[in-house]
């Protein structure tokens, strides 16, 4: 989500009358809002929308927003979720937050509040993609290594002074050394600390 991109909310109240003031209030803080009468409907719809926040009624017939929220948490690509409650209470606000939620507020909405919410989800979106792209980017870096490189790096990584791993692998120290050299100058990994974290986060499918 770029500075000036078009922000995307996701309504999803099956009282119309709400879902649409929202959609409404929120197209005066330039924000691009759509309404869902249902769970379901919104699920239905998820895979062809564009990355944005979900605000969701805790109460509705068929899949309500806290149950959403559950669906949710274990989706490291899922969209932030903001709840919204006629009928709140602190149990069902510290079980929302517990879920991940972003915010959990009362209606009637207030409107700065919401949008407080909606902004820290979007910056939420927005370290998602960077992270994302942070991780792509490591990832080409240590593609560039040749079946040896990778070799000796993981044997670098590990603790193996360059003694060892020529010993190890019926290499010259020296020959080791220049693979040592090649490694750090593909990666671009500042020093050797480095490179043993960024290869544990790629070696655990850990974004850099």
């Amino acid at each position: 989500m770029k500075p000036g991109a078009p922000r995307y909310v996701y309504v999803i109240d099956d009282d119309e009358s709400v879902a649409d003031a929202l959609t409404r209030m929120l197209s005066t803080y330039g924000i691009e809002a759509q309404a869902f009468g249902s769970v379901e409907d919104f699920q239905s719809a998820r895979a062809r929308l564009p990355a944005g926040c979900v605000v969701a009624d805790v109460r509705m017939p068929g899949m309500n927003g806290l149950e959403l929220q559950r669906a949710l948490a274990e989706d490291p690509s899922a969209p932030p979720v903001i709840l919204i409650t006629g009928h709140g209470d602190i149990p069902m606000a510290v079980e929302a937050m517990k879920a991940g939620a972003i915010d959990f507020l009362e209606k009637p909405i207030d409107d700065v509040a919401l949008v407080a919410a909606i902004e820290r989800g979007f910056a939420g979106i927005r370290r998602q993609e960077e992270a994302l792209l942070a991780s792509i980017r490591l990832k080409a870096r240590f593609e560039r290594l040749t079946s040896r490189e990778t070799q000796v790096m993981d044997l670098v990584v590990s603790g193996y002074s360059n003694v060892a791993i020529a010993a190890k692998l019926g290499l010259s120290a020296r020959t080791v050394e220049h693979y040592r050299a090649q490694v750090m100058l593909k990666t671009e990994a500042p020093n050797l600390a480095t490179l043993v974290q960024w290869r544990s986060r790629l070696r655990n499918g850990i974004d850099a």
